[in-house]
């Protein structure tokens, strides 16, 4: 039901397009080519964001759930924390001031925004795990890392994937501020329709971005569903 809408709004948005009175500046920005690019850079940079934080936050929510390191929780979730309390655009351009505007400032950005739902969600998914299943995997002999493995991380899947796919919504939608940096992506139709007062563009840019933010959240949803242990 979510992707018939999401394919609706889409085919309203290019009907629209293809038959409004727009100005040359508008018709040039609005170009398919143009649009095309945008949002290959606005999935560049939402992409690699993605890929980094999951190398990053899931390997440390695991470890954060071992006993030698829960001690380091609070600071760790406490450092996490600072991207998702700190404004986003504030974020982006502290960050852009430090590394440099451009591409680099904006995933370092997104990566900070976005860490916390995965870090968290994969330390709430192991711990809620049913200490009598993970005595039960000792008491088979099974090494740390066997009921690791086996046992807690199958059984955390839908908690953490939950913290991915809501990772993912965030990113998609705080990418668009990118573009205060030169970073790229869709948030140049918004900026451009903002600055030279082009309605047409900025609503162009508004929608796209958000279509874009509900099909990433319903392809999460899919593979939630896909991914999830059998009989939870």
């Amino acid at each position: 039901m979510q992707f018939a809408g999401i394919l609706v709004v889409f085919a309203a948005l290019v009907i629209w397009l293809l038959t409004a009175n727009l100005s040359d500046t508008e018709l040039t920005t609005l170009a398919p080519g143009s649009l095309i690019g945008y949002t290959f850079e606005h999935l560049s940079l939402t992409g690699l964001a993605a890929v980094i934080v999951l190398v990053i936050a899931v390997p440390l929510g695991i470890l954060l759930t071992r006993k030698p390191f829960k001690k380091l929780t609070g600071p760790v979730l406490a450092i996490a924390n600072v991207g998702q309390a700190a404004p986003a655009i504030g974020l982006i351009v502290l960050l852009a001031f430090w590394l440099g505007f451009g591409f680099n400032a904006a995933i370092t950005a997104l990566v900070l925004y976005a860490v916390l739902p995965v870090l968290r969600n994969t330390m709430v998914g192991i711990t809620q795990v049913d200490a009598r299943l993970v005595e039960a995997g000792r008491g088979m002999g099974m090494s740390a890392a066997a009921v690791l493995f086996k046992v807690e991380l199958p059984l955390a899947v839908p908690v953490m994937l939950a913290g991915i796919r809501t990772a993912l919504v965030l990113l998609v939608g705080t990418a668009a501020l990118a573009t205060f940096i030169n970073g790229g992506g869709l948030g140049i139709l918004i900026t451009t329709g903002v600055n030279l007062s082009l309605t047409n563009v900025l609503i162009a840019g508004s929608i796209l971005v958000a279509l874009l933010a509900l099909l990433i959240d319903l392809l999460g949803r899919v593979v939630e569903h896909i991914a999830r242990p059998k009989g939870l």
